[in-house]
């Protein structure tokens, strides 16, 4: 849109802004005040007069993206969507971080309307806005390869602090985006030099300009003015600038100071975190030249002068609309895919495209997984990814996908549209990236290391569950049983701590068929899960002597009843998963010719199972049998709840150690004869 004149009221919503931050952290008695202050004219220069977007059509494909990855100062954020009017009205500032508010502490996806993605964490942030740029020139692929329009581009603004570009998690994320060039993404970096513990210089004294500019990115600094304040127009003219460079990401580079213009407060560690007090705010707001009897101050005129920028999105908007109808018109095919990616709908015959596999041959199940992922691939244009460095570990490199590198790269077989992504070995961006995708809002995306190194990745499973975001983690090499790579290689606890991620699924199939079920699922479900997969080959169960596959999607289910003859008669339950499914059938086969009836559990995903009624939880693991014996290579905390009492874990309790698998399993305890004694004993403690 074309810029207007800076005007009068422009300088009065900024030190508006800046009175709302204090009063704000004031009224609820904490809160992050001092950065919402200084960023008060960079965040309304920017929703203002520089991003495209429209309050009348928040969702709007084509809009800019903003994220504050500093998500402590989330009163910028808010601030800004009352002044555009996104539905923060003035209540919901005084009504800052307190239970239920549109508010809370740390900007959250999904709450309040305008939040782009759910930041606090430092650097996930960052690692989100890397995500969604390569997801807008991923979707430009889909839609518009040709490049015959331009109602598809646009830019992915991110907002971060000194504290976001100490995280490791960032440093991984933007050396990806230099490698990717990725001309859509800007970061305004805020350098106020103070954190909790004071001045950042204590501990980071690197040349950041350097760093950045090593990464592949375009730097521009915006000095400080002599009184302390933001050089807005520079700052401006940076803005623009960055927006007309589309061949490397650009980081614009701000001075500040923290709590500007308080008399006392500004440049101090202590206004990062706390509220200024009654006297400072007065001394403040009397230097902004508001009236210091007032709070939550906001004129009539001021706030409709603000709230014009939504006449000028929605003429943005209906612009755009306009252009989007012709393309509708011109690329019918492609319009009709972008219709089913809005809807979030399926193509019709999906599930019955997913591959059946023969149980004469024994496959791992990440191979199994390798090949269901080609299948998905082609029934799902919008489904991609790719791995932390070990995609032919991982098995997850879609066959003629491309891979996905800029138009300038010179590796082989680049493509900026590919659907094979090199996360290279940055595990932690990978997971947070992979969020940055699936918020964007049109694609599947996935991504795969070994399970063990999920915990480099956690707290960006974390987010993924907090947001609710259809991510899928392909984590390989399951257990133990990967053998000589050791203990440092070898997960034992790692299936217990992912379960305890509320809202997040861990998913660990018995056999190819299983996977092949599960898969589907979790593209139907479209949530956050963990395919949890195995390095060594499995056997593919015979069904017709076993329950089919399909029953995996419930999470568990009876993959063989009492005994060979009857479906009824159980003394004792088997509950197992992943490789060890295969250990309890021949463990059964031999209680059952000993005259033990044997109950046999498949629990691929505990979580969906406890998501099933209480009647088929019954059916599978019925109260009246207190025998139970669960069978899974790793830490036995999450089975209590299953097997009770008189139930008896067969479990990993240690770390692992450098030899074969075989050799582990059976020095471990996963042996037939261990499962028949631990079944002995839990009908023993049954019957006591």
């Amino acid at each position: 849109m074309k810029i207007s004149q800076w005007q009068d009221l422009d300088d009065r919503a900024v030190a508006i802004s800046r009175a709302l931050a204090m009063d704000a952290a004031q009224k609820v008695g904490n809160g992050h005040p001092g950065t919402a202050m200084s960023l008060a004219p960079v965040a309304y220069t920017l929703f203002q007069r520089i991003m495209r977007h429209d309050p009348a059509h928040p969702n709007w494909l084509a809009r800019d993206r903003f994220i504050l990855s500093c998500g402590h100062s989330s009163l910028t954020l808010y601030i800004q969507l009352y002044l555009s009017g996104y539905g923060v009205e003035l209540d919901d500032l005084k009504s800052f971080r307190t239970f239920n508010a549109k508010t809370p502490g740390h900007p959250e996806y999904g709450h309040t309307l305008g939040v782009e993605t759910t930041t606090g964490p430092l650097g996930q942030g960052v690692a989100n806005g890397v995500g969604m740029a390569m997801a807008a020139r991923f979707e430009k692929g889909l839609l518009d390869p040709e490049n015959t329009t331009d109602i598809f581009d646009h830019n992915i603004w991110v907002m971060c602090s000194d504290g976001d570009l100490q995280e490791g998690v960032s440093a991984e994320a933007s050396s990806l985006a230099g490698t990717q060039q990725l001309g859509n993404l800007i970061m305004i970096y805020d350098d106020n030099r103070i954190s909790i513990e004071g001045d950042t210089h204590i501990t980071c004294t690197e040349d950041i300009d350097a760093r950045y500019l090593a990464y592949g990115w375009d730097v521009i600094v915006v000095p400080i003015k002599a009184d302390g304040d933001v050089d807005r127009e520079n700052l401006e003219r940076a803005m623009l600038s960055a927006i007309a460079n589309k061949d490397k990401p650009v980081l614009i580079h701000i001075h500040t100071v923290i709590a500007w213009p308080a008399p006392n407060a500004k440049g101090t560690s202590k206004a990062h975190g706390s509220a200024l007090g009654n006297e400072e705010i007065n001394a403040t707001k009397l230097l902004l030249g508001l009236n210091p009897e007032e709070t939550f101050i906001a004129p009539t005129e001021v706030i409709n002068h603000a709230r014009d920028v939504k006449r000028r999105g929605t003429e943005m908007y209906n612009q755009w609309q306009t252009k989007f109808q012709a393309w509708e018109k011109a690329n019918s095919e492609s319009a009709e895919l972008l219709k089913r990616l809005l809807s979030k709908k399926l193509p019709l015959d999906f599930e019955s495209s997913f591959p059946v596999f023969p149980s004469d041959k024994e496959i791992s199940t990440r191979a199994a997984s390798g090949k269901v992922i080609q299948s998905i691939a082609k029934m799902l244009p919008e489904f991609w990814g790719g791995s932390a460095d070990l995609a032919e570990s991982n098995n997850t490199t879609i066959e003629g996908g491309g891979s996905f590198l800029p138009t300038a790269s010179k590796m082989a077989g680049a493509d900026p549209y590919g659907r094979i992504i090199h996360f290279g070995i940055r595990e932690h961006a990978m997971g947070a990236i992979l969020n940055g995708m699936a918020l964007h809002g049109l694609v599947k995306p996935f991504g795969g290391t070994f399970l063990v190194f999920s915990d480099y990745m956690r707290g960006a499973v974390r987010l993924s569950s907090l947001m609710q975001l259809p991510v899928t983690y392909v984590w390989t090499h399951d257990s133990i049983g990967l053998g000589e790579d050791g203990p440092t290689h070898q997960p034992v606890e790692h299936l217990a701590s992912l379960r305890t991620i509320p809202g997040f699924s861990v998913i660990r199939p018995c056999d190819a068929n299983e996977v092949s079920v599960c898969w589907q699922e979790i593209i139907k479900r479209s949530k956050p899960s963990g395919l949890v997969l195995s390095r060594q080959n499995l056997p593919v169960l015979d069904r017709s002597k076993f329950s089919l596959a399909k029953e995996a999607a419930k999470g568990a289910y009876v993959l063989a009843y009492g005994s060979n003859s009857s479906r009824d008669e159980c003394e004792v339950i088997l509950i197992a998963t992943g490789s060890e499914v295969s250990l309890a059938i021949a463990a059964r086969e031999k209680l059952i010719s000993e005259g033990v009836k044997v109950r046999l559990v498949s629990a691929p995903c505990l979580e969906w199972f406890m998501e099933q009624s209480e009647n088929y939880q019954n059916e599978v693991l019925p109260k009246s049998i207190k025998a139970r014996v669960s069978i899974e290579a790793g830490v036995a905390q999450p089975w209590y709840r299953f097997i009770g009492d008189s139930g008896i874990a067969v479990s990993v309790e240690k770390f692992g150690a450098s030899a074969s698998g075989d050799i582990m399993f059976r020095e471990y305890g996963f042996t037939v004869q261990n499962i028949v004694n631990a079944v002995k004993e839990s009908i023993k403690k049954s019957n006591a």
